[in-house]
């Protein structure tokens, strides 16, 4: 069984609807995708529904935006329940936060490389939130970059002059968050020294004492020094490791199914998801596993 965690839709920043995801998880011969978009979950319906037409599992998810003493984390969130107000709170402030900081970069941007707000408005496909992918989307149109990795290697770079941080919540809150709303806290590419600063072992500590289930360990963005040291860390704490593409169709260079997780990691993360009861026309008709 082949098994990706970690992917991108038009909900968010990646390129391809949801829907299009799938069929591009079954061409690659995948079993079983989550769909994680960032901050949103407003692609799940439509990948379950294809995932059903194709015979791909879909796990629903979305990569939470979080930060520590400036350091962006990205937390994966499995299974959890959409419409759990404190969660639905978090992500919907994230959001908020991502368009406002998207704003300020591109009136930044605007004198130097002449793209305007307009511009990038127009690299935005369905519900997604704008942000700087579609910044740089904009910039390529334009001919300033040649593509996304060159735009966040120059322009959009966290350590740039244009670069306008997010207001996130801390990845200790967020993992609390996540439980409490039924899901599953995975964090994301942990290691991924060349995108910038990451945590420390002592904040993935914290983290797994509020309840954080697993590493992301086999990504493209960690060297094999970073994969080896992220797997003793996870034994030693009792985290379970997934791998996974971050596929975000043609907006990155990723392959989807260039890394996956193993099948007994998916059953370990399926029974840590809290059961939810699945309504019916006539009310509950008995209890199911979310995603389900």
């Amino acid at each position: 069984m082949r098994i990706d965690l970690h992917t991108h839709s038009t909900a968010s920043d990646g390129t391809q609807p949801p829907a299009e995801v799938v069929a591009s998880a079954a061409a690659a011969g995948l079993d079983v995708i989550a769909l994680t978009d960032h901050d949103t979950s407003s692609g799940w319906a439509e990948a379950l529904a294809a995932g059903d037409a194709l015979g791909v599992r879909v796990v629903p998810g979305v990569e939470i935006s979080c930060l520590r003493g400036g350091v962006s984390v990205h937390l994966l969130s499995y299974l959890h329940d959409p419409d759990d107000p404190a969660l639905a709170r978090m992500l919907a402030s994230s959001r908020t936060s991502r368009e406002s900081r998207a704003r300020t970069m591109v009136a930044r941007l605007t004198p130097v490389t002449g793209i305007t707000w307009a511009d990038v408005q127009a690299q935005v496909h369905g519900p997604a939130t704008i942000g700087r992918p579609h910044i740089a989307d904009a910039l390529v149109v334009a001919g300033v970059v040649g593509d996304r990795d060159e735009a966040f290697a120059t322009l959009l770079s966290g350590r740039g002059p244009y670069f306008v941080p997010q207001t996130a919540p801390d990845p200790v809150e967020a993992v609390r968050c996540v439980r409490a709303a039924g899901g599953v806290p995975v964090v994301a590419h942990p290691a991924a020294s060349k995108r910038g600063s990451c945590i420390d072992d002592a904040d993935v500590e914290e983290m797994t004492a509020a309840g954080l289930a697993g590493l992301e360990v086999d990504h493209r963005d960690h060297s094999e020094d970073e994969r080896a040291h992220l797997r003793v860390l996870a034994h030693d704490l009792g985290l379970f490791t997934t791998g996974s593409s971050d596929y975000h169709g043609a907006g990155k260079k990723n392959l989807i199914g260039e890394h996956t997780t193993d099948p007994d990691v998916l059953t370990t993360l399926e029974a840590l998801a809290a059961p939810l009861v699945v309504p019916g026309p006539d009310g509950p008709v008995g209890p199911g596993v979310r995603g389900a």
